[in-house]
Order: structure tokens, then C-alpha cells, then sequence
């Protein structure tokens, strides 16, 4: 089951993910993400911090999007993955092509700073 919440923080978007995202919810997180580019924001904040489980499918939502945010000059960080999914966001070398923080506050000093 997954829950995504969507708001906008000052000049941040934000994009809360909580639960599991599999093959069958990873559509979800693909609309979710895909909102924020197409409405043409800049800093893109992704919080997992309520995020339990992401398989290849939620991955490949984000490496899906690579591409994208670097043609459009958009600012995304990632903040608050348990061990659990750092660990795969590690193996799979993502953590080297958009940014991880550990928390909101990181994030928000990270986006600014790219």
C-alpha cells in the first residue's frame, strides 16, 4: 500500500512517500513525480521518510527521470531512506545520480547549493 502526499513548501515541492512501492503502486510515484516536472518546478523535494519498501519498478520511476530533470535544470534531492532502501539506492549506484539527504533540513541546504 502506498500513500503520496503532495504540497508546496515555500519554494519547494515536496512529494511524501509512505509504504511500499512495488510494480503495482509504482505508478503512483511516477504521477507523483511527474507532476512537479510538468508544472515546470525547480526544487523538487522527495521525502521517504515514512517509505518501507521500494522494488526495481519505484527505482526505475526515479531513473526514469534522470534524463529530464537534467535537461530542465531542475534541483531534486531524495531525504530520510531507512536503511533498508538506502541500502538499494546504494547497490543500484542511484545514490551517485540524484541526490540523497538525511532529513528535510539537509535537503532544502542540499537543493540550494546544487
Amino acid at each position: 500500500m502506498i500513500d503520496i502526499t503532495k504540497n508546496l513548501e515555500e519554494e519547494f515541492f515536496v512529494v511524501k512517500i509512505s509504504g511500499e512501492v512495488d510494480a503495482s503502486s509504482s505508478i503512483y510515484l511516477d504521477e507523483a513525480i511527474k507532476e512537479p516536472i510538468q508544472n515546470n518546478y525547480k526544487k523538487i523535494i522527495v521525502d521517504c521518510s515514512e517509505l518501507t519498501y521500494i522494488s526495481s519498478a519505484g527505482l526505475g520511476v526515479f531513473m526514469s527521470y534522470i534524463q529530464e530533470i537534467k535537461d530542465q535544470q531542475i534541483r531534486l534531492v531524495i531525504f530520510g531512506l531507512n536503511e533498508k532502501v538506502n541500502n538499494v539506492f546504494q547497490i543500484l549506484g542511484l545514490h551517485q545520480l540524484l541526490p540523497i539527504a538525511a532529513n528535510k533540513e539537509d535537503a532544502k541546504q542540499l537543493i540550494n547549493g546544487l
